[in-house]
C-alpha cells in the first residue's frame, strides 16, 4: 500500500487543495443520484383516460436536467484550466511559497510536474465519471431536440473529447500560470484560450471527414434522403451544368409540386450529412487534435519552467 501513497511534491500538491479533490467526486456522486432518480421516474408508464401513453413529468425534468446539463459541461475544461493556472501556480508564484518546496530537495520541474500530474489524474478520472452519468440520461433523450449526437454540447459530452479538452485546460493552465504570474488574470487568460480552442475546434469538427452525398429525381424532397440518425450539412439542386442552387429555387409562383421552372435546367436534388457512423472517427480526431496542442503547451510550460529556474 505504501507504494500507492503519494509522496514528496505530490503529496503536497494533492494536501494543499484536498478540499477540491474532495469536492469533485461529490458533485459526481450527487449528479448520478438526481440522473438515476430523474431516469427511473421517466421511464415508469403513464396513460391518460383512453390508455394511450403519455409523455410524464419526469421525463420533461430529466429532458430539463439534461438541457442543463449539457450546457455546464462546456464550461468545465475552462474551469479546469481556470483552477491549475490560478490557486495552483500563479498564487504560488505571486506569492512566493514556491522557493518553499525548492528548499525541500525538490527542484522546478518537480514542483511543476507535481500541479500537473496531480490535475491531469484528476481532470481524466472526473471527466469520464461525468461522461458515465451524462450519457446514462442522454442515451434516454438523445433523439430529441439539442441533444442529438451531432449538437454542441452533447457531442462533447458523450466522448472522448471532454477529456482532451480537461487536459489541454491543464497544460494551458501551467503554462499561462507562469507566464502571467497572478492568480485572477492567469485565471481568466487561460479561461479565454481554452474557450477560443473549444469554439474553433467545434466550428471546424465537421470539415474532419467528407460529407456523404445522397442524390435524387428534383420532385424529391432532399431532406428525405437522409437518415433520421444523419446530421445534414445542406440541401440544394444541381444543375445539368454542375452547378448548385438553394431547392425552394425550383418552384414558382405559384409552387406546383414535382415540376420545375423551365429556365432551371434542373437535373437532380441532394443532400449532403454525416450519418452517425462518423461520430466515432470524428471524435478521436479531434481528441488526437487537442492532446497534441496540450503537450505543446506542456512543452512549453516545462521549457520555460526550466529557463528561469535551472
Amino acid at each position: 500500500m505504501s507504494t500507492l501513497t503519494l509522496k514528496g511534491p505530490y503529496w503536497v500538491a494533492a494536501r494543499q487543495h484536498r478540499r477540491v479533490l474532495w469536492a469533485v467526486p461529490a458533485l459526481v456522486a450527487v449528479g448520478l443520484v438526481v440522473m438515476v432518480a430523474l431516469y427511473v421516474w421517466s421511464a415508469y408508464p403513464t396513460y391518460d383516460e383512453l390508455h394511450r401513453p403519455v409523455r410524464t413529468p419526469g421525463e420533461d425534468l430529466l429532458r430539463g436536467y439534461m438541457q442543463s446539463a449539457t450546457k455546464s459541461l462546456m464550461f468545465l475544461p475552462l474551469l479546469v484550466g481556470a483552477f491549475v493556472a490560478g490557486p495552483m501556480v500563479a498564487r504560488e508564484l505571486e506569492s512566493g511559497t514556491w522557493r518553499l518546496a525548492l528548499t525541500q530537495s525538490t527542484t522546478a520541474k518537480a514542483w511543476l510536474g507535481s500541479k500537473v500530474l496531480v490535475a491531469a489524474a484528476v481532470s481524466v478520472l472526473g471527466s469520464l465519471a461525468v461522461i458515465g452519468v451524462y450519457r446514462l440520461g442522454w442515451l434516454r433523450v438523445s433523439g430529441t431536440y439539442g441533444l442529438r449526437w451531432s449538437d454542441g454540447g452533447a457531442y462533447e459530452g458523450t466522448g472522448t473529447v471532454l477529456v482532451a479538452y480537461c487536459l489541454l485546460g491543464v497544460a494551458l493552465g501551467a503554462l499561462v500560470g507562469q507566464v502571467v504570474r497572478r492568480t485572477l488574470p492567469a485565471m481568466a487568460v487561460t479561461g479565454l484560450l481554452t474557450g477560443l480552442v473549444l469554439l474553433s475546434l467545434r466550428a471546424l469538427r465537421w470539415s474532419f471527414l467528407p460529407v456523404v452525398t445522397e442524390t435524387a429525381h428534383h420532385s424529391v424532397n432532399p431532406n428525405s434522403l437522409v437518415p433520421p440518425s444523419g446530421f445534414v450539412m445542406s440541401t440544394g439542386l444541381f444543375t445539368t451544368t454542375g452547378e448548385r442552387k438553394p431547392w425552394f429555387e425550383c418552384y414558382g409562383e405559384p409552387q406546383l409540386a414535382g415540376v420545375c421552372r423551365d429556365d432551371m435546367d434542373v437535373a437532380s436534388v441532394y443532400a449532403h450529412f454525416h450519418p452517425v457512423s462518423h461520430y466515432w472517427p470524428t471524435q478521436l480526431i479531434e481528441t488526437s487534435i487537442l492532446l497534441a496542442l496540450a503537450a505543446a503547451a506542456l512543452y512549453a510550460a516545462f521549457r520555460l519552467v526550466h529557463k528561469r529556474h535551472p
